[in-house]
């Protein structure tokens, strides 16, 4: 990957978060978190698990500690120089995955402290827009998506027993759609007190949008909804994607964030 630009100084895009979430139509009540920043640059969904209102606790502590831990870290990072440094890329990579190891600890400990949280956790997607780059970090099965014209591509992979048997060849996705395990999440933030976290990051462009959600979303969407919900723009998009999966069932709590690019 080549890191900045050789042309005089960079042109940084503006950014433009939309976001909803909905309880949906089977759910009580609401255990998905989310934040978003377009000063920061900072993008953030996370997934609840755990009875007793603990799964509400997990995303939404979890989201503020990625957030408080991004906002102190960010400002020793060098976003604004031309051209960006392949060290100060992988450093905000670092920053993205030591918070959400915050996060974890974190949770974790709150589970310890209260034994009737036992066992919470959380999903994380988040993408922190860096000069010209976006860094994305992964953990659990809530997803990012990039929306590049009419071409959608699935930025972060999902952490499940199932997506974990079609990597191996072990099933196929016939069989993984009927299969029993479909919801059975192989990493979490906050069940332990350390996770593996995948980062990414990714060389943006104008007109380039990013697609956050849960899987109370992911789980009704298909690739080709997307672009013409996210054509919509704003709030209109995040409203569309929240009305399409309530309309194929709502069985999970949804959230989508939109990010625009221009």
């Amino acid at each position: 990957m080549r890191f900045g630009t050789q042309n005089g100084p960079m042109n940084l895009l503006s950014r433009t978060g939309s976001a909803l979430s909905d309880v949906g139509k089977k759910r009580t009540s609401n255990e998905d978190a989310f934040f978003m920043d377009d000063e920061l640059g900072l993008y953030v969904v996370g997934d609840g698990m755990g009875g007793h209102a603990a799964g509400e606790i997990a995303s939404q502590e979890a989201v503020e500690t990625v957030y408080g831990m991004v906002k102190s870290g960010v400002g020793k990072l060098n976003p604004l120089l031309d051209p960006i440094k392949e060290e100060d890329v992988f450093a905000a990579c670092r920053l993205m995955e030591s918070s959400i190891q915050a996060a974890t600890y974190m949770v974790f400990s709150m589970a310890e402290m209260d034994r009737g949280k036992s066992g919470m956790g959380t999903t994380l997607s988040t993408m922190l827009i860096f000069g010209e780059y976006g860094v994305t970090a992964q953990v659990g099965d809530s997803r990012i998506y990039r929306v590049r014209g009419d071409s959608v591509e699935q930025l972060t992979e999902d952490h499940t027993l199932i997506a974990w048997q079609l990597k191996q060849g072990l099933i196929t996705p016939q069989e993984a759609k009927r299969s029993p395990h479909r919801n059975v999440i192989t990493r979490a933030v906050g069940n332990r007190d350390y996770v593996q976290v995948d980062t990414g990051i990714v060389k943006l462009e104008s007109g380039d949008r990013f697609l956050l959600c849960s899987d109370g979303l992911h789980g009704y969407l298909r690739d080709g909804d997307i672009p013409e919900i996210v054509g919509r723009g704003g709030a209109m998009a995040v409203r569309g994607f929240i009305d399409l999966a309530n309309s194929r069932g709502g069985k999970d709590n949804i959230t989508a964030i939109l990010v625009e690019l221009d």
